[in-house]
């Protein structure tokens, strides 16, 4: 099966920004678009085939016809027809909520739904743009609720000034929020379970705050406190640098300057190529010929034995499987 590409589905939200139309290359009057969602089977917000054969396929019906061919047979096995993954671009022109995403087990209880592990890329920054992800100190579940009634919730978390290629996993579990200026890349289970904890007050149009969820998140949050909360790794041109491997995706960056050749065959899972800069062409073991740009997202199939990956220019993409 060839490389799929999807068509995006573009949300416009209070806090977004004017960055990803252009990053996409998009013809589209839009504005305040905080997210693509590049790959998504989310009920409601299934990503569509915009390629080749298969164009104008939802990705459900991709999965429902090619099954094991697609996801992989133990993919297919653990998650049946649902896509495990949410792939995002996410621009945020102000700060979004704070917020805090269930694990499976409560996600499941409360909602029949997955919960939400993700992982953020940083891609560009303005000067001086932040992210908060997890707590400085030691907080108690009384707590917690006592600074979001007292609207000093940002006094209890860790803050970090971001920088292009910064990296932060995020567990189901941990407070968090993008901070304005990012421009980021997220890979995430498929699950759209946000618990909003605090908003910064904020009205939208009509003079309303939106809803928090407040007494949800205390037992969603987990109030462990660790010394660092970003994602170290050293970056290194024209190989795979892994970032990320935990039980819901496997996410390597690439760098590249010239060509690199990707041996899938021992892997039992889709492959999720993002690019995040440059251009190149991508050619896998069928003969299949796709030429691939900074902002675009593309799904191999679990078939796909080998890709080259032949940069035209400097080239950073993001690899993810399961």
């Amino acid at each position: 099966m060839y490389p799929l590409k999807f068509k995006p589905i573009l949300k416009q939200t209070i806090w977004g920004g004017e960055r990803i139309i252009p990053f996409k290359g998009l013809n589209e009057n839009l504005n305040n678009v905080g997210e693509s969602w590049e790959l998504s089977g989310v009920p409601g917000n299934e990503s569509i085939v915009a390629n080749g054969e298969f164009a104008g396929k939802s990705l459900r019906e991709m999965i429902n016809i090619f099954r094991e061919e697609l996801v992989g047979e133990s993919v297919y096995k653990r998650f049946s027809t649902k896509f495990p993954l949410l792939i995002k671009f996410i621009d945020a022109r102000e700060d979004l909520s704070i917020q805090v995403h269930p694990n499976d087990e409560l996600a499941m209880k409360r909602h029949n739904s997955l919960g939400k592990t993700e992982m953020w890329y940083v891609m560009d920054a303005t000067p001086g743009a932040k992210l908060r992800s997890g707590f400085a100190k030691e907080v108690t579940p009384k707590e917690y609720k006592d600074s979001v009634a007292n609207s000093t919730i940002t006094d209890l978390l860790a803050e970090y000034e971001i920088h292009p290629g910064d990296v932060f996993f995020l567990p189901a579990g941990r407070v968090h929020s993008i901070g304005a200026g990012a421009f980021i890349a997220e890979i995430q289970e498929t699950s759209d379970i946000t618990y909003r904890i605090f908003d910064f007050n904020r009205k939208d149009a009509n003079g309303n705050t939106r809803e928090l969820h407040t007494e949800l998140a205390k037992d969603a949050i987990d109030y462990e406190v660790l010394e660092d909360y970003r994602t170290q790794y050293e970056p290194v041109q024209n190989e795979p640098v892994e970032l990320v491997n935990c039980p819901y995706f496997t996410t390597s960056v690439y760098d590249m300057t010239e060509s690199i050749t990707c041996d899938y065959t021992e892997l039992d899972s889709f492959v999720v190529l993002i690019c995040m800069e440059g251009s190149c062409k991508v050619t896998d073991n069928e003969g299949n010929v796709t030429n691939f740009k900074a902002g675009e997202t593309i799904l191999l199939a679990a078939t796909t034995q080998e890709v080259t990956i032949e940069p035209e220019e400097h080239t950073r993409i993001l690899e993810t499987y399961v």
